[in-house]
């Protein structure tokens, strides 16, 4: 990696990336089931009622408490290694509490693991209480929380001023947007492969209905992921120069590339596939287009857990702007 211009430690990208997305595939699962999910069950009453549209809500679950058991423990070892890499001491020696209580209590990083405890609790109460209509938007709220608030533990907290708060705002809305586009394509992957698999699951008019609404929530998402992405290369690399001469500036050239990849498959997926499954009518679906379709969307998912790797990487090194 001499190309990046930095030494990195590599089980802490590890374990950044695997909480990146774990966090974006448990919050994800709660936007696609608000907006995605619900109102497509509503839609037809006899699926919002019915087994099917419970064992529908079951699965959207099922994959939050997966998410969350891999936020959760993720989590923790990335709070072990910091306390190890602050203290300077073997990660043995850093399990201590009083050095774990110190991290939580003194500096940024362990405040911000607080607060995000707390909100993975609040979701776990309110994962396990899920049949009310208030419980449920608690448990969107405490998940959009939870995401949001890593924008602390990067950059973004550690910029001054006016500029900070910019910059944490369009951190905290950057990461809602690809936990949206990227965490919810897990769950509508889980639902065009029943569709395919299982006839008797298929439900065309739900499948439709709910690949149109998220063909709309994958355009919110990546016009906010645009436009926030805009604002964090400003201020964290400034220029052309920075992007293409610092390892910093290099790594986001390959995320950029890596983005500019999943959006022809978002491309295909939201003006030439959709359309067609759309229109389609009856009770069957083109199976051409849901194989397709699947198959677009697993990509889509690979390539923004690879984006999450190098985002782990990016919060390590010192920006672009600042070695110019």
């Amino acid at each position: 990696m001499d190309w990046l211009d930095a030494g990195l430690n590599e089980p802490l990208i590890v374990v950044r990336a695997i909480h990146f997305a774990a966090t974006a595939v448990t919050t994800g699962a709660l936007i696609f089931r608000a907006v995605v999910l619900e109102p497509a069950l509503r839609s037809d009453e006899g699926l919002c009622a019915g087994q099917k549209g419970d064992k529908l809500r079951k699965q959207s679950l099922s994959l939050a408490w997966i998410g969350l058991g891999l936020t959760l423990a993720s989590g923790a070892i990335w709070l072990l290694i910091e306390a190890a890499s602050m203290s300077e001491r073997p990660l043995a020696e850093a399990m201590s509490s009083s050095l774990l209580l110190t991290v939580l209590q003194q500096t940024q990083f362990g405040q911000v693991c607080e607060i995000r405890l707390l909100l993975s609790a609040v979701l776990a109460a309110c994962l396990a209480y899920h049949r009310f209509g208030l419980v449920d938007r608690l448990a969107l709220g405490a998940g959009l929380g939870l995401a949001a608030a890593i924008a602390w533990t990067g950059h973004a907290g550690s910029t001054p001023g006016e500029l900070g708060n910019l910059h944490l705002t369009a951190d905290a809305l950057h990461l809602l947007a690809a936990s949206a586009w990227i965490g919810g394509l897990v769950p509508l992957v889980l639902l065009l492969a029943a569709a395919g698999g299982d006839r008797a699951f298929a439900w065309p008019s739900l499948t439709r209905n709910a690949t149109k609404r998220f063909s709309t929530l994958g355009v919110v998402g990546v016009a906010t992921l645009a436009a926030t992405g805009i604002i964090n290369a400003w201020i964290l690399v400034g220029s052309f120069h920075a992007l293409l001469s610092t390892g910093y500036g290099r790594l986001l050239t390959l995320k950029l590339g890596l983005v500019g990849i999943m959006l022809v498959f978002a491309a295909s997926n939201r003006f030439w596939l959709t359309p067609r499954l759309t229109r389609s009518s009856g009770n069957e679906l083109p199976a051409e287009v849901l194989h397709q379709l699947t198959r677009n969307s697993v990509i889509e998912i690979a390539l923004g857990f690879g984006i999450f790797a190098i985002v782990g990487m990016l919060g390590m090194m010192h920006p672009a702007i600042h070695l110019l």
